[in-house]
C-alpha cells in the first residue's frame, strides 16, 4: 500500500487545468448527479491499488438524484464532450471578450471591492438571515456564530444550540433567478458536515438567501423537526 500512496494516478493537465476547472465546476459536470458519490463509493470499497478501485466504480456507481442512472466509461466520455462544448463554445468567446475589455482600474477596483465591500455585504446577510429570520421564528434556539477555525473546518456559519446539542447553519447567497435545485454539496463539504454531526448531534443545513430572505423556505420546516429531535436526546 505504501507505493500506492506514493505513486500519483491523476494525469497532470498544465496551464489548461484552470479553464478545465472552472468550466467543470460552473456547469456542474463532476457533481454526485453526474458522476455518483465517489468519495463514499471509494470508502465502501477500501482498494489496494488502483485496478480494484476502477473496476469497483464502474459496477457500482450511479447517479445521485431522483432518477439514478449506471455510469459507464461512455456517460464519463458525454460527460468530457459536454465539457469541451462549454469551453469552445461559451467560456473562450465568453474570456476573450473579458480578457479584451480588461482594465488596470478593474483590477484594483475588484481587489478593493472582493476585500471590503462584499465582506461587509456577507456579513450583513448572514446576521440578518439568523436575527430576522431563524432566531424569531426559533425564540428558543441560541444561535451562535461559528469560531473561524469550525468555519474553514465545516464550512458551518452559524450553530444553533439546543440544550447541550447543535445544529449547523451555512448560508449561501444567490440571485433570484438562481436555480439552486441542482446544487449538491461537494464530497469533501459532506465529509465537514458529518464530522459536525459526530460532534454537535445535529444535521447540518443549507440555507439559500436573497439579501435577507430565505429563499429555499421549506428549510424552516426541517430544522423546526431537527430542532424537536434533538430535544429529545
Amino acid at each position: 500500500m505504501s507505493k500506492e500512496i506514493k505513486k500519483k494516478f491523476s494525469l497532470e493537465f498544465g496551464k489548461k487545468e484552470k479553464v478545465l476547472n472552472y468550466a467543470c465546476q460552473t456547469y456542474q459536470l463532476s457533481r454526485p448527479s453526474k458522476v455518483g458519490t465517489v468519495m463514499a463509493l471509494i470508502r465502501e470499497c477500501q482498494p489496494s491499488n488502483f485496478e480494484e478501485w476502477e473496476k469497483w466504480y464502474f459496477e457500482k456507481a450511479f447517479t445521485d438524484n431522483k432518477n439514478p442512472t449506471k455510469i459507464t466509461k461512455e456517460v464519463l466520455e458525454e460527460l468530457g464532450e459536454r465539457l469541451y462544448t462549454k469551453i469552445k463554445e461559451v467560456v473562450i468567446p465568453e474570456w476573450t471578450e473579458a480578457f479584451n475589455q480588461l482594465t488596470l482600474q478593474d483590477c484594483i477596483d475588484y481587489i478593493y471591492n472582493l476585500t471590503i465591500n462584499r465582506t461587509y455585504d456577507g456579513f450583513i446577510r448572514e446576521k440578518s438571515v439568523i436575527e430576522d429570520n431563524l432566531a424569531k421564528k426559533f425564540n428558543d434556539v441560541n444561535f451562535i456564530q461559528s469560531d473561524p477555525e469550525l468555519d474553514h473546518a465545516g464550512d458551518i456559519d452559524y450553530l444553533g444550540f439546543v440544550n447541550e446539542k447543535a445544529f449547523g447553519i451555512q448560508i449561501k447567497p444567490v440571485t433570484s433567478k438562481a436555480n439552486f435545485g441542482n446544487y449538491s454539496p461537494s464530497e469533501r463539504m459532506k465529509a465537514s458536515f458529518d464530522d459536525f454531526t459526530e460532534k454537535y448531534g445535529g444535521k447540518v443545513f443549507l440555507v439559500y438567501s436573497i439579501d435577507d430572505k430565505i429563499k429555499n423556505e421549506e428549510v424552516i420546516n426541517d430544522i423546526a423537526s431537527e430542532i424537536e429531535r434533538l430535544k429529545k436526546l
